[in-house]
């Protein structure tokens, strides 16, 4: 039977860890992500786990532990944000390519500098081309059940890829929400064991985890990594369904909200999206047709399906919560447009960047964007693509 209960995020990822019980969890503390180990070292304590907890003395150590665990066959993962994660940098792009399913959680903070500990998702955007499948939450229910999936979706035979779970640092860490947990035993049947097929620890099967490779088996060892990226979005789909049969939440690639007959609709991801939709009840009110997208999976991108989603719409306002420095835009945006092109979309689109450093996003701020976005769509003009909102000044 479900159970309620008032959590914060980080409470809530850690509780759908120990419902998980890994095997190995290295650790160093960095706001706004410290609770999650922080949460999970007393149940280690109360001995409500049996995972071997490691302190370590870096985040670079702390994924490079969680590699070998992994590669040893065990269960894996770690938790960190902003600097830590760039302090991983190296590691992670070792996980991905030597193909490790373990499951990173990610409280996303912005990446210095100046030096600032608030929400953006400068972070996770950084390390989008690592290899790790992401996925963001808009709230401490979705932080909680991606964490309950992402195993599953790490360890798939036709994927092994590992994983990270975003949520937003301070907005969903740390704010306390109603939300629904499943039952621990519902957890531990849904995930199931971890039975590796090749690992270092196995003597029946000797193997080498990340070895020099040269020219003429580098190429076919990153092919191989594609294609399980793209593998992965059949089976973030069936994990999915099989999720939302058992607790009846549903999740795909994203969340459409009033978008079927939508004509202005704004894409973007994380807890800003509750805003937005709090705008679009009041504007539907008012008889404008506006619509949400909100992406759920940034890796493996699902272009396809969001273009489709997009196919009606007259104007889009693509909202990125990290800028990508390029003069162009966010790096939500750019994929974005690069899928409404590859469909030949009519739709008139602009990039905004909002919300760096925590910066708040409002309704009456969203509401100015579907105002523009009605312009934009009676004039045809969209004028200046690449946008700041609610900068001073």
């Amino acid at each position: 039977m479900a159970k309620r209960e008032r959590l914060s995020g980080n409470e809530a990822v850690a509780i759908a860890l120990k419902q998980i019980n890994p095997d190995v969890f290295p650790a160093f503390p960095i706001t706004p992500s410290t609770e999650i180990p922080q949460y999970f070292a007393s149940f280690v304590a109360n001995g409500l786990v049996d995972t071997e907890f490691i302190p370590v003395e870096s985040e670079h150590s702390s994924m490079s532990a969680a590699i070998g665990a992994s590669a040893a066959g065990a269960r894996a993962l770690t938790a960190t944000s902003s600097a830590g994660l760039a302090y991983m940098w190296e590691p992670l792009y070792l996980a991905a390519s030597n193909r490790l399913p373990l499951v990173l959680a990610v409280v996303n903070r912005a990446l210095s500098g100046p030096i600032n500990i608030n929400c953006d998702h400068s972070d996770s955007m950084g390390a989008r081309d690592s290899g790790f499948i992401q996925l963001y939450a808009e709230n401490n229910q979705e932080a909680y059940d991606n964490m309950v999936q992402a195993f599953r979706i790490s360890e798939h035979k036709d994927v092994q890829l590992p994983v990270m779970i975003c949520q937003d640092g301070f907005i969903t860490s740390h704010a306390v929400e109603n939300i629904t947990l499943l039952e621990d035993k519902e957890v531990k049947d849904f995930v199931g064991e971890y039975e590796p097929e090749n690992y270092l620890l196995n003597p029946a099967c000797p193997t080498a985890v990340g070895p020099y490779s040269v020219t003429d088996y580098y190429m076919e060892a990153k092919r191989a990594q594609a294609e399980a990226m793209k593998n992965a979005k059949d089976v973030i789909l069936e994990v999915a369904k099989e999720f939302g049969d058992l607790s009846g939440r549903n999740y795909g690639f994203f969340e459409s909200y009033h978008l079927e007959d939508a004509e202005y609709a704004v894409v973007m991801i994380g807890s800003a999206a509750g805003t937005t939709k709090d705008t679009i009840d009041q504007l539907r009110k008012q008889g404008v047709k506006a619509g949400l997208l909100k992406l759920r999976v940034f890796r493996p991108f699902p272009a396809e399906e969001i273009a489709e989603a997009l196919k009606n719409v007259k104007a889009v306002a693509i909202m990125d919560r990290a800028d990508s420095f390029s003069n162009q835009g966010g790096p939500l945006g750019a994929e974005v447009m690069s899928a409404m092109y590859r469909k030949h979309l009519q739709a008139e689109a602009i990039n905004i960047v909002y919300g760096l450093g925590g910066r708040d996003v409002t309704v009456e701020d969203m509401g100015e964007v579907f105002a523009e976005l009605a312009r934009i769509a009676k004039t045809g003009e969209a004028g200046d693509t690449y946008r700041f909102m609610g900068v001073r000044g």
